[in-house]
């Protein structure tokens, strides 16, 4: 088989494992050939006994529990990550950063030996000179993703910029972040509308153990949203 098919073979198989559902068209563009040919490739991995399953109208995922021998990094792949550790490392949220660091030792523990020493030279030669003083503002982050991709209904305790505090009851919906800082959008049920929080504004998360029904609605909708509408709110103006 001629290496260039060996390698985008291997890569679909990695895809695979790293998304829930695949369509022929996505990994059509992602490797720049046709659908026909994405077609034969998936056919050459089930004879192969690589356990593809087909989901009619809808896309590829691999039967669950299949694994492939651990994945080997290029030295350009091994040094994006040691660069994305020490940025992290810098973020103002202690649950993202000890996440994040228990997950990169787990993945420099698949490098060769030769990209381990490699790895720990590049991380005492990267600097990112901001929050110099490891300060650390929140301790929410990961427990909010986990609410946002659970639909997990939250009750947290606020203290706004404007020194005012309440309590809220808030379907998570999305995040992003400002300067390190970060921000969770919400629909608020005090507010009756979607608000934005500052994170290291929340003193407590609860979950309700409570489940919502997911917004129909997508992250650039809502931007869109409050573009046209420029949302003013005690909590943070968006723009």
């Amino acid at each position: 088989m001629e290496k260039p098919r060996l390698t985008r073979l291997t890569n679909i198989v990695t895809l695979l494992q790293s998304k829930r559902l695949l369509t022929a068209r996505e990994l059509a563009e992602k490797f720049n050939v046709s659908i026909r040919t994405i077609y034969r490739d998936i056919r050459t991995l089930e004879n192969s006994g690589v356990p593809i399953v087909t989901e009619e109208g809808k896309g590829y995922f691999l039967q669950e529990g299949y694994q492939l021998p651990p994945i080997m990094f290029s030295e350009e792949e091994a040094n994006a990550l040691i660069t994305a550790e020490q940025l992290i490392l810098k973020n103002k949220d202690a649950s993202f950063v000890d996440n994040y660091s228990n997950a990169i030792t787990k993945i420099k523990a698949v490098l060769k030996y030769s990209q381990k020493d490699k790895a720990d030279l590049l991380s005492k030669r990267i600097v990112f000179r901001f929050n110099q003083e490891k300060e650390k503002s929140s301790n929410y982050l990961m427990q909010l993703q986990t609410a946002i991709t659970n639909f997990q209904l939250l009750e947290i305790d606020y203290y706004s910029l404007q020194k005012e505090r309440t309590k809220r009851i808030v379907e998570p919906f999305a995040m992003y972040s400002t300067n390190l800082n970060w921000l969770l959008i919400a629909f608020c049920r005090l507010r009756n509308e979607f608000r934005a929080f500052r994170i290291d504004c929340i003193q407590h998360v609860r979950n309700t153990e409570n489940v919502f029904e997911p917004h129909n609605m997508t992250l650039e909708e809502y931007f869109k949203l409050c573009e046209e509408k420029y949302i003013t709110t005690p909590d943070k103006r968006l723009s």
